[in-house]
């Protein structure tokens, strides 16, 4: 049995005109909420083992401010990546129990869905999803199999 986690980062910050998409930092508020959210996942017992990251600003900074202590990649293929693209880094993550997947809408947010039940899910900023998948080896996930164990918001936390 394998737990994963998947992310969307948190809150970014649209403000500076001309700064390219891939270079949003975040918000005060998005800081905040990725600190929140680390401490949710200490309260309910599931730090990844591995994180699996997008090479963006926003989720490099999200991952940086939730100081969990982890191996992590930061690969470029999660930038603003399919759900498909999500589930083929699941399929090929080093091995662990415990995998975090930290990426962006609306394909982290489809992954979700198509995780478990197919159900569309809607994930804010900061969202998380934690699943068990019934595998050995991550390369045996598919849609559809896992079950969902928790949805958290930060919004549902304060």
């Amino acid at each position: 049995m394998k737990t994963l986690i998947l992310m969307r980062h948190a809150k970014s910050d649209w403000s500076k005109p001309g700064q390219g998409d891939k270079e949003r930092i975040l918000t005060e508020r998005g800081r905040l909420t990725a600190g929140l959210m680390a401490i949710w996942l200490r309260e309910i017992d599931c730090l990844p083992e591995v994180a699996l990251v997008s090479s963006a600003h926003r989720t490099r900074e999200t991952w940086e401010r939730m100081g969990l202590q982890a191996q992590v990649t930061f690969d470029d293929a999660l930038y603003l990546a399919e759900a498909e693209v999500y589930l083929s880094a699941i399929r090929n993550a080093p091995a662990c129990q415990r995998l975090m997947i930290l990426g962006h809408n609306p394909g982290i947010e489809t992954a979700m869905g198509m995780m478990a039940d197919g159900r569309r899910v809607n994930a804010p900023t900061a969202a998380i999803a934690v699943f068990h998948l019934p595998v050995d080896e991550w390369q045996d996930a598919k849609f559809g199999m896992a079950k969902r164990l928790a949805f958290e918001t930060p919004k549902s936390l304060v």
